[in-house]
């Protein structure tokens, strides 16, 4: 059995610690912790967290999914 292991899943729990609104990055920090981050303030701190990151999850493509149909 193969077991592939992906990134967790931000959920609507999960909120950006600038502003509260739903994060969408997920900021792993070298010397231990983490961030989270809306769209927009994911962008407007980029160029300050990438040299202290040592994980980035992105979810932001997920601002432009079109909804699937699930059927029973």
């Amino acid at each position: 059995m193969n077991t592939t292991l992906e990134a967790p899943r931000l959920t609507a729990h999960d909120r950006c610690d600038r502003c509260g609104a739903q994060a969408y990055v997920k900021v792993v920090l070298t010397a231990g912790g983490e961030l989270m981050f809306c769209a927009h303030h994911a962008r407007a701190h980029a160029s300050a967290l990438e040299p202290i990151a040592d994980q980035v999850i992105d979810e932001t493509d997920r601002l432009h999914a079109k909804p699937e149909l699930v059927e029973d």
